[in-house]
């Protein structure tokens, strides 16, 4: 099982306070981290490493994959990254200083939502209560169905999809 890590997160709002953090922690900038830094920068959103590598479609220079998860290893390992897992298929990176982000995936469409960590307060509450674990949920989002596809299930759509 993957356990997401310990470190605490940099606060580094942009690419350039991303940098310094680095310098800081006496870590050299190479042109390869400075690219996954950028692509994490530039989108906002979850990134799979191979997103990364491939330059987002064109609006940044290509990597080599490898280097790509290297860097994105020591970004992590330093508290400017953390990955997370949202549904199947590759695990996805976000800059970690952009403050906490938790998602809700359907399960069916695999459309992916950002929701508000206070939004969660109530549920964590309950866990809490329930059997004393203070839960998190910034690693693995929480899966179910979108409303269309809670509707079309509802409603017998869903097995003509099938």
């Amino acid at each position: 099982m993957t356990v997401s890590p310990t470190v605490a997160p940099v606060i580094a709002p942009d690419v350039e306070a991303a940098v310094a953090a680095l310098r800081d922690r006496g870590l050299r900038v190479s042109a390869a981290r400075r690219l996954v830094l950028e692509a994490l920068y530039a989108t906002g959103d979850p990134l799979t490493a191979e997103q990364i590598a491939d330059g987002l479609a064109g609006r940044l220079p290509k990597s080599d994959l490898a280097s790509v998860y290297r860097n994105l290893e020591t970004l992590e390992e330093v508290g400017l990254v953390r990955h997370v897992h949202l549904g199947h298929g590759p695990g996805r990176y976000l800059a970690a200083g952009a403050g906490s982000r938790e998602y809700v995936v359907c399960e069916r469409c695999d459309k992916v939502e950002r929701i508000e960590d206070d939004a969660l307060a109530e549920l964590r509450s309950v866990v809490r209560e329930r059997t004393g674990f203070t839960a998190r949920f910034s690693h693995f989002p929480i899966v179910g169905l979108c409303p269309a596809c809670a509707t079309a299930a509802a409603s017998g759509l869903d097995e003509a999809r099938a």
